[in-house]
């Protein structure tokens, strides 16, 4: 990897070096260590782990766009990487019980709020949470962890899990690909109105794949009429 993860990003100004700063981290971790990067990141923080796992993502998109790696197979690790660290959550939530979950919360202070937020859309939306969350910074790093601990079966958990990843991964991907050319906007735009970007994110790919299943299935009926009236006809 060479020529923008060579580089490094451009400069960021005011409130944005610290964005910056770890722009340039990522830069020197994905020229050392490539995917490994984005499947332990998003690993880790869906684990429960306060590790910046979109950003890397987002990051990755970029680097795709730069053409440094793949962006198939950044979006892949990465959903692998999120199925994986919730499954673990989810284990530390089912057999480290609510004592367990209120010890780590407590050493975890600054992220109380958006536990009690996660533990409220979890009680209200039960198994369509762990879906909602994925896409909710602070409240992706909880949704296993108490999926576990409230008795959740796994099937169920995994399917909805491995959904919200897949989508998540596609979106956040995407998003970083799209944006690759001026990815210091997308980050202010991102961090300033981060659901409303994802949502509208999210609903574009929902009308893409519609728009596109649609023109498949409008061309496979013109092809089938075109075979019928093809076909010679019987005197």
């Amino acid at each position: 990897m060479t020529g923008a993860a060579g580089k490094g990003i451009v400069d960021l100004d005011g409130r944005e070096h610290r964005v910056e700063a770890l722009f340039n981290i990522l830069t020197d971790f994905f020229v050392r260590y490539g995917y490994w990067v984005i499947f332990f990141g998003v690993m880790l923080e869906n684990g429960g782990i306060p590790v910046p796992g979109e950003t890397i993502l987002l990051f990755a998109g970029y680097l795709a766009y730069q053409g440094e790696i793949n962006l198939v197979r950044a979006m892949a690790t990465a959903a692998a990487g999120a199925t994986i660290g919730d499954t673990l959550g989810f284990c530390l939530g089912r057999y480290g019980g609510a004592a367990f979950v209120a010890k780590y919360v407590q050493r975890m202070r600054f992220l109380h709020r958006q536990f009690d937020r996660a533990r409220t859309i979890f009680l209200e939306r039960g198994q369509w949470a762990v879906f909602v969350a994925r896409f909710v910074t602070g409240l992706r790093i909880f949704s296993g962890i108490l999926a576990g601990m409230f008795g959740m079966p796994y099937p169920r958990f995994l399917f909805f899990n491995f959904s919200g990843a897949v989508l998540w991964s596609l979106t956040i991907g995407s998003v970083g690909f799209l944006f690759g050319g001026s990815l210091p906007t997308l980050v202010r735009i991102v961090k300033e109105f981060h659901e409303a970007v994802l949502a509208l994110a999210v609903l574009a790919l929902a009308i893409g794949a519609w728009v596109y299943i649609r023109r498949r299935r409008i061309e496979r009926q013109a092809s089938a009429r075109s075979e019928v009236e093809s076909k010679p006809k019987l005197p």
